[in-house]
């Protein structure tokens, strides 16, 4: 819930609406205006304490437990356990009390303690401390008590505080570098910048002289939007006014840089900061597996209800009579008597369902819960998936999704820095349709940097010399790229050339910082900016100087930048920079046919491209322009949209100079991680703000579209040429056709879609249909439906978040998951059932808003492929199991799921693997067996359910048939109701376990300890709750019953007749399932067995003899399998190549030839 937004509803309607502003005045230093300037009002805002836990030390207590009793099953199970205590039931308050004080207990300590670790980081924050400037001195104080309106100082490489105007810093220029890896994920330095009138403040008794007062709005949760004023007083002059925007605001959480001191004022503080604003708690993600649970425990419950009501109907039925209403032996009191009977049967149903509620487990959801815990370890420890470089594995954020990795059915993935490295690297540029390249090859040498290459055209003319001094200059002048002149960066050296520190840039685009130092390579340096001045080396070793008159910021929806700058010669330049299609309509004149076909050519090639154009400015014009920045800049209001018209009246009639290209190549593998996700009947989308014919060539090259792949356009270009509806039409009516015709084909056509942001809106929006097909966004969810693979290319961050919402509420609901390494992917990661976060160079925000993160892309094959499998397999298996286990002594009954069958089935989920990880990662196909959530369908329940009927009939009519007729112990004893019921009870605790030992594939020492041991604990506990081994515990229903029974020799002799005749259903269904129609899973198994037969064989005669293998002919391991397609080109070079006497099997997955050597990966 919004509080802050509640607050000022609620400021609103006390103070009045006229009264209520949309804006805050803050006095710096706390000092009072002038008299006569304006009116103090004192203001009254939050201290800068954060507060992120959930609990207190005296809410603790009734919130969590209200929060526990929320869940349906905590709250059934409170319910028995008080109607065990009011009324007379057949069993014991601790039969239902003490499983759920275990549960309730551990989950509160769980959460306890994640809320004591919030306290504590909590209270480390608040209680840092903090340089604040009070009567012209620093002094230390607390960050909690920092107040609006305090002057605070920050050094090198602390947090801001909270946010603060910048006043002024240690260098020259008034400006500091800045990292808000915390806040957007940007890792890297951002430029800040002091007002002017400050900005010459080096000590703390000028800035605490500062008399002034800042204008600005309330706290938005915008971390890039901030319109401010900052009214500064002089004596005997007129008050000052000047304009506070995101460039003067500097965030709590981001990180001062390079800089070694600044001076700042508080204007927003505690929860009222934009950090604490853009706290999102994460919305309670649910898996699959958690639905299917609730829905099995609604039938269970409906069971149970109906179990009472047939019981209590049959007893009244019975007592009709009135000689069996009040036997001999069963007197009732009189007060039994006079009760309606209405309230007695009432009080029987309740009595009947707390006798049969055992058929719900309660301890099933803590160990589901600890299964989830423990096996989120596995992910953590996993070695393949730690990065060297980064010095870090995968990460687990939230255990609650576990086996949601094995159910995913769509991939949303961001292109650059998640399928590509973001490492960029200037390849080359154009100017006039002249190519230049910076070390090029010609002649087998060679060339300089300076030398360039002109790959077109050697005998460059007056005109074009022009425009390639313009085009290299406007490269080094229009950018925000700031030269760091000292050894180290962030403790990391760089720059260091023969044991002496050079200049590097830094910037918070790396794709500024690879075009300034491809003209580094081209003989055109940038040196540094320095008193408002830009100053860059030619490639003739002349420092030119250039006066920075104003800077046109970079925005997503302009997607261009551009800079007005003044040279020696006193003429104003305009050089901006952007996108090509965000260029290209602004140009007049220029070689536009010939950069543009350059632009497209390296887009194919998948290299990033940006365009540069020129304007010179008359005196008029600039002083136009100054008069149109200035106005949009001193308005409170709408500043952003009065900035965008006047950049839009200043950024025209350009000049084109030429274009660039930059490469962000494709990380490591990430070619044959889609490949295999495909495989895998995972469908992957591409989510990104790049150019279509950029990302179009990225998703080629990594295997995401293939040559054969039909593409189709759902392009803005094409819905200007025809319209929305049209293009719809065609493209829903070639995905039927192509539907109709692979029903009767073998071979299908494949499909790939691309669509831009532009057209996406489009399709979004609300109340528009195409005849006779359902609206727009049903036929497009249906032609996606038919493609394999869809590219969405200039998107923005929301719109990312949407495609996820619309493939989410889609009429299949199929499960997806998000992957993405910057701030703008946090929303689709969110949005997803699953996010998984990459730890990039854009920071870590989308690492820490994600359920998963992993240090490369190429990692989400094993997490999806072999741990989502894995887990899946094992909770499925674990929920079935719970539900199949099919009780009388209140020991029994209490310890039965807790000790005797809980413990096998928690090692079973967490270490069992029915194939080899090395099989799975070969063959991605066995992920479609699981799909769907297969394993925990209707009918699979039904089975386990009916399979727990049969066990249970067997237990008890089976046992009764084989003592109908009284059966004497060796002492000459009778068997009595609890020696009978013990018999029964221990036939069900040895089958229940002995099945999970059937089904387990994977033993180790520990399986044999847990499984073998909890029955020997089973047998132990009943000797001693007997009172054989320690006589004071002589239970008196319970006494000397399971030695009684043992005893015996019959009754030996029906346990295992039982428990064989209970096992034999299950194990005759899956010989034949197995035999008849096996799974690629169970083929798969085969393999493995076979593999290790292999191994396990003697060497060949041939072998004996001492004959000659060539090395150069591929071996295959001992223990792993190699499983090819005869139509693939190595397939057939290994059916064509002698291999020795290798076993082969033939089967509907391929050919599989297993040979015995050593261990070799082909």
């Amino acid at each position: 819930m919004d509080f802050n937004r509640l607050r000022n509803i609620i400021s609103r309607y006390c103070a009045g609406e006229e009264n209520w502003v949309d804006s805050r005045t803050v006095y710096i230093g706390h000092k009072q205006p002038p008299p006569g300037a304006e009116a103090y009002i004192p203001q009254r805002y939050p201290d800068n304490r954060i507060v992120s836990s959930k609990y207190t030390f005296w809410n603790f207590i009734p919130k969590n437990l209200f929060e526990q009793f929320r869940r349906i099953a905590n709250f059934y199970f409170l319910v028995i356990f008080l109607v065990q205590l009011i009324i007379d039931t057949p069993t014991s308050p601790v039969t239902s009390g003490l499983p759920l004080f275990f549960v309730i207990t551990v989950t509160a300590i769980k959460q306890g303690y994640e809320d004591w670790l919030r306290h504590k980081a909590d209270c480390s924050i608040n209680e840092c401390l903090v340089d604040v400037v009070r009567r012209g001195k620093a002094a230390r104080t607390q960050s909690r008590k920092l107040r609006v309106g305090d002057i605070v100082v920050v050094k090198e490489d602390e947090t801001f505080p909270c946010d603060l105007i910048l006043l002024s810093s240690s260098r020259q220029d008034g400006t500091c570098f800045v990292t808000t890896t915390s806040l957007d994920g940007e890792s890297s330095h951002k430029t800040y910048y002091a007002i002017p009138d400050t900005m010459a403040f080096r000590t703390e008794q000028e800035v605490d002289s500062l008399h002034a007062t800042i204008e600005c709005e309330q706290p938005q949760p915008d971390l890039y939007k901030f319109v401010g004023r900052i009214n500064i007083y002089k004596e005997k002059e007129e008050p000052v006014a000047r304009p506070l925007g995101a460039e003067n605001l500097l965030l709590r959480g981001a990180t001062l840089k390079n800089t070694q001191h600044i001076y700042a004022v508080a204007i927003y503080t505690g929860m009222e900061t934009k950090m604490a604003l853009n706290y999102q708690s994460k919305t309670q993600k649910r898996s699959a597996v958690e639905k299917s649970m609730n829905a099995f425990l609604m039938v269970y419950l409906c069971i149970l209800i109906s179990k009472a009501v047939i019981n209590t109907v049959l007893k009244y039925a019975w007592q009709w009579s009135p000689d069996r209403d009040e036997p001999w032996y069963n007197h009732r009191a009189e007060n039994e008597r006079q009760r309606h009977v209405v309230i007695r049967a009432f009080t029987d149903f309740l009595a009947f369902t707390v006798l049969f509620n055992y058929i719900i487990p309660v301890s099933m959801y803590v160990t589901v819960e600890m299964q989830k815990f423990l096996g989120s370890y596995f992910i953590t420890w996993d070695e393949e998936m730690f990065d060297e470089e980064l010095g870090e594995g995968a990460q687990v954020n939230t255990s609650d999704l576990n086996e949601e990795l094995g159910q995913v059915e769509y991939v949303f993935t961001d292109k650059t820095g998640t399928l590509t490295e973001n490492n960029m690297e200037f390849i080359e540029c154009c100017v006039d349709g002249n190519v230049y390249v910076p070390h090029a090859i010609c002649n087998g040498q060679i060339l300089s940097a300076a030398s360039s290459i002109d790959m077109i055209d050697s005998s460059p003319g007056g005109y074009r010399r022009e425009h390639e001094d313009l085009f290299f200059r406007a490269l080094c002048l229009c950018h925000t790229v700031q030269v760091k002149e000292e050894e180290t960066v962030d403790g990391i050296k760089k720059g260091i050339r023969q044991g002496r520190p050079t200049s590097f840039y830094i910037s918070s685009s790396p794709d500024e910082v690879a075009l300034v130092e491809g003209m580094k390579r081209l003989g055109y340096t940038y040196l540094r900016l320095k008193d408002n001045y830009m100053e860059i080396l030619n490639k003739d070793d002349e420092i030119e100087r250039f006066e920075l008159l104003h800077v046109l910021n970079f925005d997503s929806v302009r997607r261009r930048m551009s800079v007005i700058v003044r040279p020696s010669s006193g003429e104003y330049l305009l050089f901006c920079k952007g996108a090509d299609s965000a260029i290209f309509p602004l140009v007049v004149s220029g070689k536009l046919e010939q950069v543009k076909a350059r632009v497209e050519q390296n887009a194919v090639e998948g290299l990033r491209t940006l365009c540069v154009a020129y304007k010179k400015l008359s005196e008029r014009e600039y002083q136009e322009a100054c008069r149109h920045l200035t106005d949009a800049k001193l308005a409170l209001q709408d500043r952003e949209q009065r900035l965008a018209q006047a950049y839009d009246v200043i950024e025209r009639d350009l000049v084109l100079l030429g274009a660039t290209a930059v490469e962000d190549r494709l990380q490591e593998k990430a070619a044959d991680t889609i490949e295999s996700l495909h495989k895998a009947g995972i469908k992957v989308w591409v989510l990104t703000g790049d150019k279509m014919e950029t990302a179009a060539a990225t998703c080629y090259a990594s295997k995401l579209f293939r040559r054969s792949t039909q593409i189709l356009e759902l392009t803005k270009k094409r819905t200007e040429e025809q319209s929305l509806h049209d293009v719809l039409f065609e493209l829903n009516r070639t995905v039927l056709r192509q539907r109709s015709i692979s029903g009767l084909s073998v071979d299908c056509l494949d499909f790939g879609l691309i669509i831009d942001g532009a057209t996406l809106s489009a399709v979004l929006k609300p109340k528009q249909d195409v005849a006779g097909h359902g609206s727009y966004r049903e036929v497009f969810l249906d032609i996606c439906g038919n493609c394999s693979a869809v590219l969405c290319c200039r998107m923005a961050p929301l719109q990312k978040a949407q495609i996820v919402k619309l493939i989410k509420a889609s009429k299949e609901h199929p499960i997806t998951l998000a992957v993405g390494d910057g701030a703008n992917d946090v929303s689709m990661i969110l949005e997803a059932h699953v996010g998984i976060g990459i730890m990039g160079k854009e920071g870590r925000q989308a690492a820490r808003n994600s359920d998963y993160a992993v240090p490369k892309f190429k990692d989400l094959k094993k997490m999806l492929l072999v741990h989502g499998h894995y887990y899946y397999i094992r909770i499925a298996e674990l929920v079935q199991y719970f539900f199949y286990k099919p009780l009388y002594d209140t020991a029994y009954l209490t310890l039965y799921n807790i000790s005797f069958t809980s413990l096998p089935i928690l090692l079973y989920s967490l270490v069992e693997k029915h194939v080899t990880m090395e099989t799975l990662k070969r063959e991605p196909t066995l992920y479609r067996d699981i799909a769907k959530n297969s394993l925990l369908r209707w009918p699979v329940f039904l089975y386990w359910t009916c399979l727990g009927v049969f066990d249970a009939v067997v237990f008890f009519f089976g046992a009764y048939f084989l003592f109908d007729n009284t059966t004497f112990t060796s002492n000459g004893q009778m068997f009595g109701n609890w020696t009978f019921g013990t018999l029964v009870f221990t036939v069900l605790v040895f089958t229940v376990t002995l099945k999970l030992a059937l089904d387990t594939h994977y033993w180790t020492w520990i399986n044999h300890f847990v499984i073998w041991g909890s029955l020997l604990f089973y047998v132990i506990f009943s000797l001693l709750w007997g009172g054989i081994i320690w006589p004071f515990l002589n239970y008196q229903r319970m006494y000397y019953v399971f030695m009684q029974m043992l005893s015996s020799g019959p009754a030996w002799l029906s346990i295992i007749l039982l428990i064989t005749v209970s096992l034999l259903p299950d194990v005759i269904k899956r010989v034949l399932c197995r035999a008849l129609r096996p799974t690629a899973t169970e083929r798969a198994q085969d393999g493995d067995e076979l593999a290790r037969d292999a191994a396990a064989e003697p060497p060949s005669r041939g072998a004996r003899e001492g004959a000659s293998v060539d090395p150069s002919q591929p071996r295959l391991g001992a223990v792993e399998t190699l499983s090819l397609r005869v139509s693939d080109p190595l397939a057939q070079k290994l059916w064509a190549r002698p291999l020795g006497p290798p076993a082969l099997r033939l089967s509907g997955a391929g050919v599989a030839f297993y040979a015995p050597g050593p261990e070799t990966s082909v």
